[in-house]
């Protein structure tokens, strides 16, 4: 005999209740638990300003939420975000931004079932809905991650910039040290520091941030064919290194004004 319940979540313990009335399973038996089998209904990842992703990565990415589906059992939603989602396979791992209001996710064991599962490594971060907004309004690396992304199920983020200029003074600060390790550093560590002063640019100027714009931004800026040439190493240093320090000082200038007038 066989019998399909459902774990209740108990104050201390969880429980399964089987019905009272009932042929064998007799009080005191010893029984084992284990998962059914079902087979979930198909589903569409649900595509946000990626115009075109390669089959293998679309495949990949409806079993990394199968495996999140399995493992957890409930979520508000799950997002693939960041260079998994550029065109080619030059990433190493795949980062993912799980949205959920129970405190109960184990995040080193999701991610090492999906690196088992996959065979590539997978970068977790766990938010609810509130602090997620709130990253929205004040923090523009939270508007580049979801600029680009692949949900398991439709959202609408709408968040009015609130500038946190403080906030903004410590990420700036991180590209500060392109200009003393530029000949240390590789292209694409070059290109990520380049990046967050242009960002942070952009959203104090309340303009939209992709990373498409902010590509386009840093090749005005400096005057290149392409961001590559910064991910390639192929920079010209003392021209860079000069325009470099003059974007720099003009965010950290702004960013500056605004801590005063808000200290007035």
């Amino acid at each position: 005999m066989e019998l399909i319940c459902k774990i209740s979540k108990g104050s201390k313990m969880d429980q399964v209740y089987i019905p009272k009335h009932r042929s064998g399973f007799r009080t005191g038996s010893y029984v084992l638990l284990r998962p059914v089998e079902t087979k979930k209904a198909t589903y569409q990842p649900h595509f946000y300003h990626v115009s075109s992703l390669e089959p293998v990565k679309v495949k990949m990415i409806t079993q990394i939420f199968a495996i999140v589906d399995n493992a957890l059992t409930s979520y508000d939603n799950c997002l693939v975000v960041g260079s998994f989602l550029e065109k080619g396979f030059h990433f190493h791992d795949v980062d993912l931004l799980l949205i959920s209001e129970e405190n109960v996710v184990d995040k080193e064991l999701l991610q090492k079932k999906i690196a088992e599962t996959m065979g590539l490594p997978a970068h977790l971060i766990v938010l609810n809905n509130k602090t997620l907004i709130r990253g929205l309004m004040t923090d523009p690396l939270y508007t580049m991650m979801l600029s680009k992304c692949v949900a398991r199920k439709r959202f609408i983020y709408k968040a009015k910039t609130k500038i946190n200029y403080k906030l903004l003074d410590l990420h700036l600060l991180k590209s500060k040290t392109l200009i003393d390790n530029f000949d240390l550093l590789n292209g694409n560590e070059k290109y990520y520091l380049v990046r967050n002063v242009v960002v942070i640019l952009l959203f104090l100027q309340h303009k939209k941030l992709s990373k498409d714009t902010v590509d386009r931004e840093i090749e005005k800026i400096f005057a290149l064919k392409s961001v590559q040439t910064i991910t390639l190493n192929m920079l010209d240093k003392r021209a860079f290194i000069k325009t470099y320090k003059q974007i720099y000082q003009q965010t950290f200038n702004n960013i500056m004004e605004g801590i005063q007038r808000g200290t007035q």
